[in-house]
């Protein structure tokens, strides 16, 4: 028999068991209930959850993208889009706590941006902007496909850049594959990444490529492409 949240008992509901014992007690199955909010006409809300948990893997809610999701049976339209969007926002939030650092490392600009990329379905190109002392004062993804450099365009990158008053900056692509190894095309955009950074006054002092759970950084592998911006 199926119950309706409101008709189980006050103390087993997700929302008051939030109440009483923080964000932190509930289960995955009660978080994902709190924001999808009803079931269908015969499951209630935590049999949903409980079906959507059991075909999809927790960490994979975030790469699914909006038509596949709403697809899911007993999600729809709505419950898609406000799941996406309590994804998108809690990325968000992570995200504009880590703007604080400064990039003083390959390995600090990876932890930066590894939850933003290392699951993505798509290739995601993503410039962050430093000042001079390295601290970040803007990231965006500005290019989502295949990169190569006939795709990107070095005029929104740097544009961006000068926008924001930036003195260096990081280009940051993802291999979804999880293979971190560059391509030929990779070596050609950073170099003309580099060639166009002097140009411009916007140093660019290393390309990121994000696999799973791994980067390959430029400067790491070859120092001496960076080196007149020593």
């Amino acid at each position: 028999m199926s119950y309706l949240i409101k008709e189980l008992p006050l103390d087993e509901r997700p929302r008051e068991r939030f109440k009483k014992y923080g964000v932190e007690a509930l289960s995955n199955e009660e978080l994902l209930s709190i924001l999808l909010r009803t079931g269908t006409n015969n499951k209630s809300v935590r049999e949903v959850s409980t079906d959507i948990l059991r075909e999809i893997k927790l960490h994979d809610l975030a790469s699914l993208n909006y038509n596949t999701l709403k697809e899911i049976k007993g999600v729809g339209e709505v419950k898609a889009i406000t799941l996406l969007s309590a994804i998108e926002f809690g990325k968000r939030v992570l995200s504009r706590k880590d703007l604080v650092n400064q990039i003083l490392s390959s390995k600090d600009a990876y932890y930066l941006v590894k939850d933003e990329l290392e699951n993505e379905l798509q290739e995601k190109f993503l410039a962050i902007y430093l000042d001079t002392k390295k601290y970040v004062i803007f990231k965006k993804i500005i290019f989502i496909g295949t990169v190569n450099n006939s795709q990107v365009s070095l005029r929104d990158v740097f544009r961006e850049g000068v926008k924001c008053n930036a003195s260096a900056m990081i280009i940051v692509h993802n291999h979804p594959a999880g293979s971190i190894s560059p391509s030929f095309d990779d070596v050609l955009l950073t170099n003309e990444f580099i060639k166009i950074g002097r140009l411009m006054g916007i140093n660019v002092i290393d390309h990121l490529i994000i696999g799973k759970n791994n980067y390959y950084s430029f400067r790491e592998s070859d120092g001496d492409l960076f080196a007149e911006e020593k």
